[in-house]
C-alpha cells in the first residue's frame, strides 16, 4: 500500500474535523457594538412595556426567552430571511400556538416536545416565516406545561411586534435596511453583469435546495462585487490609457455627412467621436446612426438610401440631415484615462457599447477603447 493511500484516512478525518472550527467572523468592531447595543435596547424596550402591559395579567410571564434568540437575529443579521418582521412576528405566535396545542392534546411530555418543535418547523416552511427561535418558543412551551391559548398573544405576540418595531427603528438609525426586501424587483431590467443572470441564479439556488440565510439581493450583489475583484486581480493595474487608441479620427458638430462616411470606411472604423473646438466629447456618430436615418431596416434600395443621405444639398433648405450634429448620438458614455479596464467591462458586456471614448482630467478626448482593445487586454493578462 503506497504511504499517500495509508495517510487518506488521517487526511479526510482532519478535514471533518476541520470542519467543526468556527469561521473567523468578517465584521469590525464598530459593528460588533452596533448589533450589541442594538439588542440590549430591544430587549429592555420590549422588557419594560410589555412589564407595564402585563400588570394584568399575573398568571402569565411579561418575556420569553426565544426573545433573546430573536434579537441576535433582528440585530445581528437584519438582512437575513430569517429575521424579517413576518418570520419574527409568525414564527414565535404560531409555534406557540402548536406548542399549546400539542401540551393539551399530547400526553407524553416527551413526544409533545418532539412534536412540537417539528409541526412548527413544518407550519412556519408553509406560511414563509422560518424562524429557529419558533421552534425554541414551541419547545418552551411544552417544557412550561401552558395549556393557555392567550400565552400565544400575550407574552409571545406582544414580545414579538415590540422587538421588530425596535428592529425597524434602529436598524434604520444605524443604516441597515429593515425589513430587507427578499423578492427580486418586478420592474428590474437587465442585470448589471451578464456573467450571472438572473436565470442563472435561480438555477443554482434551486440545485442548493436549502435555506440560504442571505437575501437574494444581497447574494447577487455578493457575486457582482466578486466578479468585479476577480477582473481587477486578473487584469492587474491596468489603466485605459495603457490600452486605449491614441490615433483618433473625429468629427465636429458641422462635420458634412459625406466626409464622416468618407472617413469611416476609410479607416475601416465603427465610430467617429464628435468633438468641439477644446476636444471635448458632445456626441458620437456610428455606423448604425447612418443606418438608422437612411432607414435601411429594409434592404431595398440598399445603396441609393445611404447615397441620398450622405450627398450634400446645395439649396439653402434641406429636409434631411446634412452634418454630422443632425444624426449624431448625444449621450456617450466616457471613461477617464486613469480608470481601470475592468470596470469597462460590464458597459461593453450589458448595455450594448462598441467604443468608449477616454477623456483626460480636463474633460479633453486622449483616445477610445473598443471591443477589440478590452479582448486584446484579457489576453495579453491570460490565466491565473
Amino acid at each position: 500500500m503506497s504511504t499517500a493511500s495509508q495517510r487518506a484516512p488521517w487526511q479526510y478525518l482532519a478535514g471533518w474535523l476541520r470542519a467543526f472550527r468556527p469561521a473567523p467572523m468578517a465584521v469590525n468592531a464598530q459593528e460588533r457594538w452596533r448589533v450589541v447595543c442594538g439588542a440590549g435596547l430591544g430587549v429592555l424596550i420590549t422588557a419594560v412595556l410589555c412589564h407595564l402591559a402585563g400588570a394584568g395579567w399575573a398568571e402569565l410571564p411579561w418575556l420569553v426567552a426565544p426573545m433573546g434568540a430573536s434579537a441576535v437575529l433582528v440585530f445581528g443579521v437584519p438582512a437575513s430571511p430569517l429575521a424579517q418582521p413576518w418570520a419574527v412576528v409568525g414564527g414565535n405566535t404560531i409555534s406557540a400556538l402548536v406548542g399549546i396545542a400539542c401540551v393539551r392534546w399530547v400526553a407524553p411530555p416527551e413526544l409533545a416536545a418532539a412534536l412540537a418543535v417539528a409541526l412548527a418547523i413544518g407550519v412556519m416552511f408553509a406560511l414563509r416565516c422560518l424562524h429557529p427561535p419558533g421552534g425554541a418558543a414551541a419547545l418552551l412551551v411544552v417544557m412550561a406545561g401552558v395549556s393557555d391559548f392567550r400565552f400565544a398573544l400575550f407574552p409571545v405576540l406582544l414580545n414579538s411586534l415590540l422587538l421588530v418595531a425596535a428592529g425597524v427603528a434602529y436598524n434604520n438609525a444605524t443604516r441597515r435596511r429593515y425589513p430587507h426586501a427578499q423578492l427580486a424587483s418586478s420592474t428590474a431590467t437587465k442585470p448589471e453583469r451578464a456573467l450571472v443572470s438572473e436565470a442563472d441564479l435561480d438555477a443554482v439556488l434551486a440545485r442548493y435546495n436549502q435555506v440560504l440565510d442571505v437575501p437574494r439581493d444581497d447574494l447577487r450583489a455578493l457575486l457582482e462585487e466578486a466578479e468585479l475583484r476577480a477582473y481587477r486581480r486578473r487584469l492587474g493595474e491596468i489603466r485605459c490609457e495603457d490600452i486605449m487608441s491614441r490615433d483618433l479620427a473625429t468629427v465636429e458638430y458641422g462635420t458634412p455627412l459625406q466626409h464622416a462616411w468618407a472617413l469611416l470606411r476609410e479607416r475601416r472604423i465603427k465610430a467617429l467621436p464628435v468633438v468641439d473646438t477644446v476636444r471635448r466629447v458632445v456626441g458620437i456618430v456610428t455606423l448604425a446612426d447612418f443606418m438608422r436615418e437612411a432607414q435601411l431596416d429594409l434592404h431595398e434600395g440598399f445603396e441609393d438610401k445611404l447615397r441620398r443621405l450622405i450627398r450634400w444639398t446645395r439649396a439653402t433648405h434641406s429636409s434631411k440631415p446634412e452634418v454630422v450634429g443632425q444624426i449624431m448620438t448625444r449621450q456617450v458614455r466616457v471613461a477617464s484615462a486613469h480608470r481601470h479596464i475592468a470596470e469597462l467591462v460590464p458597459m461593453f458586456s450589458d448595455t450594448g457599447h462598441h467604443h468608449i471614448p477616454i477623456i483626460d482630467a480636463e474633460r479633453r478626448l486622449v483616445g477610445i477603447i473598443t471591443q477589440s482593445d478590452l479582448v486584446k487586454a484579457l489576453t495579453r493578462v491570460g490565466p491565473d
